[in-house]
């Protein structure tokens, strides 16, 4: 339940698995209710393709793909959750018409604004209704969750209630924390790039593509956020009022280990499990200087090993692009003045990126001059 928060918070696609009769629909419901979000609920089976690629009608003189009352009522809202319920009930033409909508956002010739969310729920298809296995091209645009329950967990709700959704959660990272978990996980794939695609011979849930390494990266930021930022949903954020999660003032406790269990969720549901837990293990043993640091101290050490310099200058290049100032682009030249006289393949592919973020009135360092044979490599200079 704290990864499909995350996932939805985060505008992240994703999908429950679990067996009948255990509470996907419902939480899914209470979950809209608790972010203040309408949910429209989809029933695959119960539809046809035209109900996801749009009925074609003539208008104005031309051919309108007409969108379902359903997503008129999302756009009209401006945001939401589009629920697709029982996905493994719906045959494959209408999983195929399916594709753009959870990918895109398009019914039809309507687009549904960004802030609605996908989620979808389905039973293993032995165990739906007349079941179908899920397409390879829709399995890899959702994270998949194994929603599993227990006998205490369901006597506890008998007795006391069940709990919905927790209120510790992170609010949707920022740009600069996605550039800087994308650099990681640019990084990792550079040091094992036969990771890269894994496309699966038969039936299979998630898989690594780019599409679903975007999505790794994106779960990698949301459960990067400090702990000061993480908040209770729909409050203000202000620690005296809100209850700003460990903020020690009667905020929501959220442990470290509860955002790691979460993370390995998210990045194991996109990727699959050898992927993701590859990428969780690289991760873990990092251990990473901190960009500040190092654009600060001209002698602070760097990294020995080529995969975590790597991943310090995708860090740095982030920083500086979050930061936006000329004074910071300027240090970050030296920095790879540093690395290229070591490591000037990964100096070059850093220089050809922090190029292209130049703030306006920056100057360019002595340094550059230094660099010269490697942005002629990297095709930066003449």
């Amino acid at each position: 339940m704290d990864a499909l928060t995350v996932a939805v918070s985060a505008n992240l696609p994703v999908i429950l698995w679990g067996a009948p009769g255990t509470g996907k629909t419902s939480a899914v419901l209470a979950l809209g209710a608790r972010l203040g979000l309408p949910v429209e609920v989809v029933v695959g089976s119960i539809r046809e393709p035209s109900d996801f690629a749009g009925l074609p009608v003539v208008r104005e003189g031309g051919t309108w793909f007409a969108p379902p009352r359903w997503a008129e009522r999302l756009a009209a809202a401006g945001s939401g959750i589009l629920f697709l319920d029982e996905l493994t009930t719906a045959p494959p033409a209408v999983q195929a018409a399916m594709l753009r909508v959870v990918l895109e956002r398009a019914v039809g010739d309507l687009v549904l604004p960004p802030s609605v969310r996908i989620v979808a729920a389905a039973n293993p298809p032995a165990q739906a209704a007349d079941g179908w296995e899920l397409s390879a091209p829709l399995a890899n645009r959702l994270i998949h969750l194994d929603w599993t329950i227990s006998a205490a967990s369901v006597a506890e709700g008998f007795t006391s209630g069940f709990p919905g959704p927790d209120p510790a959660w992170a609010p949707p990272p920022g740009d600069a924390a996605v550039a800087r978990a994308r650099a990681l996980v640019g990084a990792f794939l550079r040091v094992r790039p036969e990771l890269v695609l894994s496309v699966p011979d038969g039936p299979a849930r998630a898989w690594p593509s780019p599409r679903t390494w975007e999505l790794a990266a994106t779960a990698v930021a949301c459960t990067s956020v400090p702990r000061s930022a993480r908040k209770a949903p729909g409050t203000s954020g202000d620690p005296a009022t809100s209850g700003t999660v460990g903020d020690g003032g009667g905020g929501f406790e959220v442990r470290d280990a509860d955002v790691e269990r979460v993370r390995a969720e998210l990045v194991v549901g996109a990727v699959g499990e050898a992927a993701g837990f590859e990428l969780l293990s690289w991760l873990r043993d990092l251990d990473l200087p901190d960009p500040e640091t190092l654009l600060t101290d001209p002698a602070a050490p760097l990294p020995d090993r080529i995969d975590r310099v790597h991943a310090v200058l995708g860090s740095v290049v982030a920083h500086v692009t979050a930061d936006g100032g000329a004074d910071s682009w300027q240090r970050a030249w030296t920095l790879i003045g540093r690395v290229a006289k070591c490591a000037p393949d990964v100096a070059a592919s850093a220089a050809r990126l922090l190029a292209t973020r130049r703030p306006k009135g920056a100057t360019l360092p002595a340094t550059v001059l230094e660099l010269a044979p490697i942005l002629r490599s990297a095709g930066l200079m003449p």
